[in-house]
Parts: C-alpha cells; sequence; structure tokens
C-alpha cells in the first residue's frame, strides 16, 4: 500500500469559542490528518481523533466546554480509548482545577493535577524553550533533546506528582521553575505550548500524535 493509499485519520479540532482553529486544522492536515473544525459533538465523538484547543482564560475556556456540553464527549472517548489532544488551555482544562487571580474553576478531571500561576519573575512565558521528555515518549519520538517549542502562558501544572503517580508519561520545561509541557496518558495527550506555531518540531509531534490515531479505514 502506498503513502497515497493509506486512509488518512479523521481527525476534529473542536470549535468551543476558543483557540487558534485555523492553524491548529493547517498544521495536522499538513501533517496528514483529514481535519474538521467543528462544534458538532457528533462529529467529536465519531472522528478518529479530536483535538481540544484553547487560549486565553481557564475559567473562560470551561464556560466554553459547559455551553457546548461538550465534557462528556471528551471524556467519552478518554473512557473508551480514543485519541485526544490538548493543546495549551485546552491541555490545561483537562486537569482538576485551575487557579487564577485566587478564583478556582473547576475543571474536566481527567488528569490529576491544578493549573496555577507560574513562580516566574517574568510572565508570560512567551517564545522558545527546550523540553525534557521521559524515556518512551511517543509524541517526542525522533526529536533531539534540544528541540524547542513555541509557548505562550502564565499558568501552568507545576507539581507533577499525582501526574507521575498515575502513570503519566510527564515533560517538564522550565521558565525560573519546572513545570508540566506536555502529557502522555493513554488515549490522552496534551501539549502546554503550541506544536501548530513550533515549525518542523511541532509537525513532528503532530505526526507523531496521528501515528497513535486509528483509521476506520
Amino acid at each position: 500500500m502506498t503513502d497515497r493509499d493509506t486512509p488518512r485519520p479523521r481527525v476534529v479540532v473542536l470549535d468551543y469559542g476558543s483557540g487558534n482553529l485555523r492553524s491548529a486544522e493547517r498544521a495536522l492536515a499538513a501533517a496528514g490528518a483529514d481535519v474538521t473544525v467543528t462544534d458538532d459533538l457528533v462529529a467529536a465523538a465519531d472522528a478518529d481523533g479530536l483535538v481540544v484547543p484553547g487560549v486565553g482564560a481557564f475559567a473562560a475556556c470551561m464556560a466554553g466546554i459547559e455551553a457546548l456540553g461538550a465534557g462528556p464527549v471528551i471524556a467519552g472517548r478518554v473512557a473508551a480509548g480514543r485519541p485526544v489532544l490538548g493543546i495549551c488551555v485546552g491541555m490545561q482544562i483537562l486537569f482538576d482545577s485551575g487557579d487564577e487571580h485566587g478564583v478556582i474553576t473547576k475543571g474536566l478531571g481527567l488528569l490529576p493535577g491544578n493549573v496555577t500561576r507560574l513562580p516566574a519573575a517574568r510572565l508570560p512565558h512567551m517564545g522558545w524553550n527546550t523540553v525534557a521528555p521521559p524515556v518512551g515518549s511517543v509524541l517526542f519520538a525522533g526529536l533531539p533533546a534540544d528541540s524547542r517549542f513555541y509557548f505562550v502562558h502564565s499558568y501552568a501544572v507545576c507539581d507533577s506528582t499525582a501526574l507521575v503517580a498515575a502513570g503519566a508519561r510527564v515533560t517538564t520545561a522550565h521558565h525560573d521553575a519546572d513545570f508540566v509541557a506536555a502529557v502522555e496518558r493513554g488515549p490522552l495527550s496534551a501539549a502546554q505550548f503550541h506544536p501548530e506555531k513550533s515549525a518542523d518540531t511541532g509537525a513532528t509531534l503532530l505526526r507523531n500524535w496521528l501515528d497513535t490515531v486509528p483509521t476506520d479505514g
């Protein structure tokens, strides 16, 4: 079978009113996916892979998820072992909660941990940074140790204890302090950085994720 004959995984980028939808769409298509940007929950549930983007505030993103009723769909996919990729705040809302300016907002609770303000002198953490993936990482397979990814954020999961205890593969980065840069746990993957803005390294990561997405073809 040639590459042209190989089925392209059907990926939905979830439109719940937040996220760099079109840049994510273009990057995933270039990486080999058949991409649809939609708020259709049936399509999100049925797709081979689901991408949950997100920019801005944790509380605003959770409000968008709740207004759409997308939480049970995302949780149902994870429970069924079907791939989900969270990006930036789309990663953060997968955790138990987010604490912004002393206001705690409940997250989807699919990953253990809490999102807090980075203990850094300069925020936001914006620009290119290296990451430290664990042994056996699928997302970072084939990438050199000095690979850099594009970050824009002021909040993150800074304590990975619960994640590690839950058997997740945790990738860290450093900006005055260590924080969780990516997570791999069963069908659930997430990145604090923007792979769609991370040039060739981001493209490789997206291809690695797509390799975990089974197709119906």
